[in-house]
């Protein structure tokens, strides 16, 4: 449960619908989320340990900020693993094995031709064949906490990342079938830092980069909200323009 709400409140802070600065009211997330307030402080917690909000004292959890690098920096760490097991893979994998992640690949570019939003999981399920298939289960669990990181479903949707994940397949499936663990390491690695710059472009048309930085004023002067930020009112929703789970 606590995943799901720290998965939740992840995907608004990475889309900007949360910004640096907005506190976090406990007893209005649980409420718009149908949980009780204990998944809700251990998913903030969660958030607190990946740098995505911080818990100041006496006003309460606060979304920090991050910057175009933050995101590089968290792509370059699964684009170095994930390259190092789509390396493994293609050494390891039998002619059966590589069969399926040919079939993986033709029902996600039929699924996606199609209109189908199954192509996302599809993409997801090619990928966590491969890393897989490398037999290094310590590395690719290493993998997984990294990607936890950024919403699969939020970063299947980035405008051109689609359009790179069929551009790339075909050619990394092309250096697995000759063998090629370097070629396949190199493409891997280049396939999911251009998702970096995909969201890292979205994320700037969407202005979420256009009220300042971590740190900035709107977190650190913000006015004590009482008894940490749970007291407050809970704010107008859309139409009025904040979300409920938002105080500023």
């Amino acid at each position: 449960m606590s995943g799901s709400v720290a998965s939740h409140l992840r995907e608004k802070i990475i889309s900007g619908q949360l910004k640096p600065g907005d506190f976090l009211r406990i007893d209005a997330i649980a409420s718009e989320m149908g949980v009780s307030t204990t998944p809700v402080r251990e998913g903030l917690l969660l958030l607190q340990s990946e740098s995505f909000v911080r818990l100041l004292p006496r006003r309460g959890f606060v979304v920090n900020s991050f910057t175009p690098d933050d995101l590089r920096d968290i792509f370059w760490a699964q684009a170095v693993i994930g390259a190092e097991l789509a390396a493994r893979a293609t050494a390891r994998m039998s002619k059966e094995d590589f069969a399926k992640l040919q079939q993986l690949d033709c029902e996600h570019d039929k699924a996606f031709q199609a209109g189908d939003d199954n192509h996302v999981q599809l993409g997801y399920e090619f990928h966590r064949f491969i890393n897989l298939a490398a037999g290094s289960p310590r590395l690719a669990l290493l993998l997984g906490t990294l990607a936890r990181q950024l919403p699969k479903q939020f970063y299947a949707s980035i405008e051109g990342q689609v359009s790179d994940t069929l551009q790339y397949h075909p050619i990394i499936l092309d250096a697995m079938r000759v063998k090629d663990a370097e070629a396949v390491r190199s493409l891997m690695f280049r396939h999911i830092m251009s998702g970096a710059e995909n969201l890292i472009a979205s994320l700037e048309r969407a202005g979420t980069w256009g009220r300042g930085t971590a740190g900035s004023p709107a977190a650190d002067d913000a006015p004590p909200p009482g008894d940490a930020a749970e007291a407050a009112p809970a704010p107008k929703t859309r139409g009025g323009a904040r979300s409920r789970a938002v105080r500023r």
